[in-house]
């Protein structure tokens, strides 16, 4: 068995202003699964978009925390708000490789109930090709003709060695990309990724009780575990480990609602707590991408991805 080394990301991540690092333009595709309005996709979204240091070659969007319908439109929609629409928003894929609904039903009979199911969710379920509650308004613009996995190839191949690839999300288009051109990894510059959970210390019992569990591993174990096997020069992994010790509040919420950028009037209407646990999910991962200064402790490890019980070994 071959195994992917991965840089482990483990500090608390301060929420301070980018500071501009390197130099010249970060080549990078935003692959996430991009439910909205506001919320970690979108917000992250729009941190790697807003930051003068990216070159964002395009928005590749995945299944998973929404249906693939939905998060296009939402993200279209956001791009429009911001004034954004240069930048291409390519459909990627609609199910997991495996996984289904069903199947997932039945998993939990055996491994217990989930907190958090995605586009499955029961109390946020609706069909597939329905786009559900768009209270930002339907977008007028388009998603490209083009597929995600063959989007994501046809970059890497113009920019060999330069495309960061950021998944905030199901690595399902990644695995498929990979599927399509085994040299796709090796083509990239990078692999950045929200994902997997080792020892998060925290009383939230969706972790506290099942500490290696985390949706976007979950999701789709089959994609992560060909993506997290591929030959990419670099894998830059953030824990649930660290979105655990932050918290969305609505003090924060206040203090990006005060500034008169488009997309700070977009966060301030749209951003919204639930419940008592509210993580900086994918921010986390972007901030650390565009700031590795923020980082306080990292490690290297092994990360293995067993498809029958999807948790992080």
């Amino acid at each position: 068995m071959k195994f992917g080394r991965v840089w482990v990301l483990l500090a608390v991540i301060g929420m301070a202003s980018l500071a501009a690092w390197g130099q010249g333009k970060r080549k990078i595709i935003i692959d996430q699964d991009a439910a909205g309005p506001g919320g970690t996709d979108q917000q992250a979204i729009l941190m790697l978009i807003q930051s003068p240091q990216t070159e964002v070659l395009g928005i590749t969007v995945v299944t998973g925390d929404a249906w693939l319908k939905s998060e296009v439109a939402h993200t279209l929609r956001t791009l429009e708000i911001i004034g954004r629409t240069d930048i291409p928003v390519v459909p990627g894929a609609e199910c997991p490789l495996v996984r289904t609904k069903e199947g997932t039903e039945l998993w939990q009979q055996s491994y217990g109930s989930v907190t958090w199911l995605g586009a499955w969710t029961p109390k946020f379920y609706h069909p597939p090709d329905q786009l559900g509650d768009m209270p930002e308004g339907k977008p007028t613009t388009k998603a490209s003709d083009e597929d995600a996995a063959h989007f994501m190839v046809r970059m890497v191949r113009k920019f060999p060695h330069e495309v960061t690839i950021y998944a905030g999300g199901p690595m399902t288009n990644l695995a498929l990309a990979i599927s399509i051109d085994p040299q796709f990894a090796s083509l990239a510059k990078e692999l950045v990724f929200m994902g997997a959970s080792l020892n998060p210390q925290t009383a939230d019992p969706e972790f506290a009780n099942r500490p290696r569990h985390e949706f976007n591993i979950w999701f789709d174990p089959e994609a992560a575990h060909i993506v997290l096997r591929a030959r990419w020069k670099k894998i830059v992994c953030t824990t649930v480990d660290i979105s655990v010790k932050t918290n969305m509040t609505n003090e924060l919420i206040n203090r990006v609602k005060a500034g008169d950028s488009p997309a700070a009037r977009y966060v301030g209407k749209y951003s919204r707590l639930y419940g008592e646990y509210n993580y900086l999910w994918d921010e986390l991962t972007a901030a650390a991408w565009l700031d590795p200064s923020l980082i306080t402790k990292k490690e290297t490890r092994l990360i293995w991805i067993v498809a029958l019980a999807t948790e992080t070994l």
